[in-house]
């Protein structure tokens, strides 16, 4: 039976999946109570050193905190990349109790208030530019402070990424200015009192194709060198994005960087540092950095027979984990990766449905699932919950607790 990849990264200890070195048995006793997520930060350490030893040397690596905002993954994160993009204020607010230097700190997203914004402004942080009203309520704020805004552009190229599993730029979208206006915007901005440092491209996410990525890179550098050379401003600032993926489903294939990292420095050395020897060259990315590195850990508390079809029914939930219960994003409902991890060496499998607590059917955590015989009181392990599962799922349904975070 083959093995998803993201199950073998992780120890095995006297037949319990062991996460931060701690065997799952004894982590739920220390957690208290089921269910829970726990991140593995050395599986965190591992990744950004392998990502650091094929990116180019003359690439920043910024973590897109949206993808998993617990506090104290945010402070380790800190350590390890170097800068921080967020996307409200209370993710500023986190990202700014690190060592993270404002700005080297970016505020991006549709719809930032009026009130971020001065926070934003007040920070220092550099704010992504979404559109052209957004563009004059922050020029508003720096006046009535008195401060110099730190903005940068944010680009909706006019091109689509094939192959992500969300596209957010090209075509018609909430994201970014329409790449052929922002020359008009920044003419119109030329006399206001702000600190323009550069540009932002994010074109799509969850992209497993490495063919796809590179091409995606050279698109983003064309059009934002275009852009700098027209813009009136000195650009200090170039973030390419980034939306690399991880294998969710049986069928998916780990990205394979290496080319990845070849058509980077290629760009940089050919491209970019001949026309913008100074610019600060930003790849973004949040997924990739975290996700495989977390599990959710919930406990079998009830097993039942149905015209011949068994369930697992556990404690928790999609109000928890939306998106392996299939209803964040997939057309078509695949299972993530699920084990019972406290029965690692156990050989004997049965079919089984696995079902969270919640009066809904969309609560399926796990269809026709292959998996060693459970009893009430095991614990099913969901893989790759890392990055967008406790902060995008619908935690107060039916007003059950919200499940701990834990860092090992």
């Amino acid at each position: 039976m083959s093995v998803h990849p993201s199950i073998g990264i992780f120890d095995v200890a006297e037949d319990c999946l062991a996460v931060g070195g701690i065997p799952l048995d004894r982590l739920t006793e220390r957690v208290g109570t089921t269910p829970f997520f726990a991140y593995d930060r050395r599986l965190i350490n591992s990744r950004i050193s392998n990502l650091r030893s094929v990116l180019p040397k003359d690439v920043t690596l910024s973590y897109a905190v949206k993808a998993n905002p617990m506090p104290a993954l945010v402070q380790h994160m800190a350590g390890l990349v170097d800068s921080f993009d967020v996307a409200s204020a209370y993710e500023m607010k986190t990202a700014l109790d690190t060592v993270v230097p404002p700005s080297n700190i970016s505020f991006a997203g549709p719809g930032k208030t009026s009130q971020e914004l001065s926070q934003a402004v007040a920070a220092g942080v550099t704010i992504e530019m979404e559109s052209a009203g957004e563009a004059m309520r922050i020029v508003e704020a720096g006046n009535r402070l008195g401060i110099r805004p730190r903005v940068a552009l944010r680009v909706n190229p006019d091109y689509q990424v094939k192959g992500s599993g969300m596209k957010m730029g090209g075509g018609s979208q909430q994201f970014g200015i329409d790449a052929e206006e922002v020359p008009a915007l920044l003419r119109h901005l030329a006399s206001a009192d702000l600190d323009f440092v550069g540009f932002h491209v994010f074109a799509g996410s969850q992209n497993l194709h490495a063919d796809i990525l590179c091409d995606a890179l050279s698109h983003n550098v064309e059009l934002l060198l275009k852009l700098a050379e027209t813009c009136g401003y000195p650009v200090r600032y170039l973030n390419l994005g980034g939306g690399f993926g991880i294998p969710y489903f049986e069928k998916d294939q780990p990205l394979d960087l290496v080319p990845v990292g070849r058509r980077l420095s290629d760009l940089v050395e050919s491209a970019i540092r001949p026309a913008l020897p100074d610019a600060r060259v930003v790849i973004e990315l949040g997924r990739y950095l975290v996700g495989e590195s977390g599990v959710y850990v919930t406990r079998v508390v009830d097993r039942k027979v149905s015209r011949g079809r068994t369930y697992l029914v556990v404690d928790g939930g999609l109000h928890h984990q939306l998106a392996a219960s299939g209803n964040f994003g997939q057309i078509i409902r695949r299972n993530y990766p699920l084990i019972i991890g406290n029965r690692m060496g156990v050989e004997d499998r049965e079919t089984v449905s696995v079902v969270g607590c919640l009066c809904t059917p969309l609560d399926l955590l796990g269809e026709n699932v292959c998996l060693p015989p459970a009893q009430v009181g095991d614990l099913v392990v969901i893989f790759q919950a890392g990055a967008y599962g406790l902060t995008a799922s619908p935690t107060a349904f039916l007003g059950h607790p919200m499940p701990p975070e834990i860092l090992v």
